[in-house]
């Protein structure tokens, strides 16, 4: 018998991953990336990307996880002994995104307080980098905890541990149920509201005018798949892990496009309000939008909150939503995130699934007060960087790499996936994952290596960038080999009789 727990409803899986893909990159990447890339003519690249990337990928993982009924650990090394490894490493890179992630979203917290009263006042700028923040005039000083970060980074890991503790069905699941369609409402509103804004209209011309001529530059292409794959937690672990809570009898293909289309429908939604917002801006201060787009935390930070003030109605009441939706949608996926080394832990060392997330859990909450510090940001923008770019980007190629070409296991996969699936996996399915997203995401990392080996990321010192960046995108996949060379135990490597059927 299997004792493997399960998601209660196939909408609590849905929402589940759904809430892992809905991040914060939804809402301040995907608006300025589409601007910066053709606006409406994006959409084609982006579509295209979604088609034969993002959802062949995440029906991959789904079924590696759905087949091999564990997490990413174990579920490569079920599918061969030799990858688990590969396994390790996307579980480490998880485990490193998890310990920053969690700081931008006490950042959130504090914000969505601070707009109560406006407390960051006309210069947002300044008083993010300066009252907030105090940020470390060098980087690479820690200088002194912050306690604006350091308390609510506190209770960010309370709620997340909390719902960890509980598990798959009574955790997870149904903060899931309660975290997202709050989300949405709350973001509904304030799309709906910005609509209403004056220079909303000149905002969504800028977003959704086509340049067609965009469409012939191969950096928009890579910057779509790049969207497509960050978005949707692709090579985090995550998606492995989630579908290995999945029953026996589960339609994997659906699934996999509900989950897609659902995180593009949203990024759509936030292209909406935040251009609607952005264009309101614009016309306040008389320029044109696009002296008033960017991305990033800039965006969510410094320019909301200035928008935020110009509100000509209930600007307390509208910040208090925005910066509710980050948290929110934070929280959902740092979740995931740490779900995938607390079931990667319990798996491996047999224990039970407290005393994983009190290891696990405990040891990124710990870690996660750098990110506290007046040196905090500058140690969070590297790590971001180079974990993204040099760690989910490159472990996404190796793991379609090694299914496709080195285990030629798409077939096997193919199988099963049809097996339990409505929409049947043909050609298309294979050609994408053979062929398509490994000379894209091939042609991504190749371009990241030469930019980055010809400069320094941010026009940081080459030592900082060394131990904050290289050394922590090389170090997740150290951390990989190392846990790898530890054995099973025999009744934990086989996979179960019920599902030696399902997965025959």
């Amino acid at each position: 018998m299997e004792n493997r727990p399960q998601w209660g409803t196939r909408a609590g899986f849905i929402l589940a991953a759904a809430g892992s893909a809905i991040g914060l990159g939804n809402i301040w990447r995907f608006p300025a990336t589409a601007y910066e890339n053709g606006g409406g003519a994006f959409f084609l690249p982006y579509l295209f990307a979604l088609l034969t990337a993002g959802i062949p990928l995440l029906i991959m993982e789904f079924t590696i996880g759905h087949k091999y009924r564990g997490s990413a650990p174990l579920s490569f090394a079920r599918l061969n002994r030799k990858t688990e490894w590969l396994g390790w490493w996307q579980v480490a890179i998880s485990f490193i995104i998890s310990v920053y992630y969690a700081a931008i979203i006490a950042w959130a917290m504090s914000y969505s307080v601070f707009s109560l009263n406006l407390k960051w006042g006309s210069d947002t700028e300044g008083f993010l980098f300066g009252d907030y923040l105090k940020l470390a005039e060098v980087p690479g000083q820690t200088g002194s905890l912050v306690p604006g970060v350091f308390i609510p980074l506190i209770l960010v890991w309370i709620i997340t541990l909390g719902v960890l503790f509980k598990g798959i069905k009574k955790g997870i699941e149904i903060a899931n149920k309660i975290f997202l369609p709050t989300l949405i409402v709350l973001f509904l509103i304030i799309v709906i509201r910005a609509l209403t804004l004056d220079g909303a209209v000149e905002g969504l011309n800028a977003f959704f005018k086509p340049d067609w001529n965009a469409i012939a530059s191969g950096k928009v292409w890579v910057a779509a798949y790049g969207q497509i794959f960050f978005s949707l937690s692709i090579a985090f672990a995550i998606m492995v892990t989630y579908s290995s809570y999945l029953p026996k009898k589960s339609d994997i293909t659906n699934n996999a496009f509900i989950t897609g289309f659902g995180n593009s429908a949203f990024e759509l939604l936030a292209g909406i309000g935040v251009f609607s917002v952005l264009g309101f801006m614009a016309v306040q201060q008389g320029v044109n939008v696009d002296e008033v787009v960017t991305g990033g935390v800039g965006l969510a930070f410094v320019v909301f909150p200035q928008i935020i003030n110009e509100f000509p109605a209930f600007n307390q009441f509208f910040g208090f939503l925005f910066f509710g939706s980050l948290v929110l949608a934070g929280l959902s996926s740092l979740i995931s995130i740490v779900e995938t080394f607390v079931a990667g832990v319990q798996d491996k060392f047999n224990v039970s699934r407290t005393k994983a997330v009190v290891v696990g859990g405990g040891l990124s909450a710990v870690i996660s007060v750098l990110f506290a510090t007046q040196g905090g940001l500058y140690f969070l923008d590297v790590a971001d960087y180079f974990i993204n770019n040099f760690g989910v980007a490159l472990a996404g190629l190796i793991e379609v790499i090694v299914v496709a070409w080195v285990l030629k296991e798409l077939k096997n996969l193919q199988e099963h996936a049809n097996s339990v699936s409505d929409i049947m996996l043909g050609a298309w399915w294979k050609i994408c994952l053979a062929f398509v997203t490994p000379v894209v995401l091939g042609y991504m990392m190749f371009d990241n290596i030469r930019t980055n080996i010809s400069e320094n990321y941010g026009g940081y010192d080459t030592s900082f960038v060394i131990a904050s960046g290289w050394a922590v995108a090389i170090g997740a996949i150290v951390i990989g080999v190392l846990f790898s060379l530890k054995g099973w135990k025999k009744e934990t490597i086989e996979l179960p009789s019920n599902d030696k059927e399902v997965s025959s």
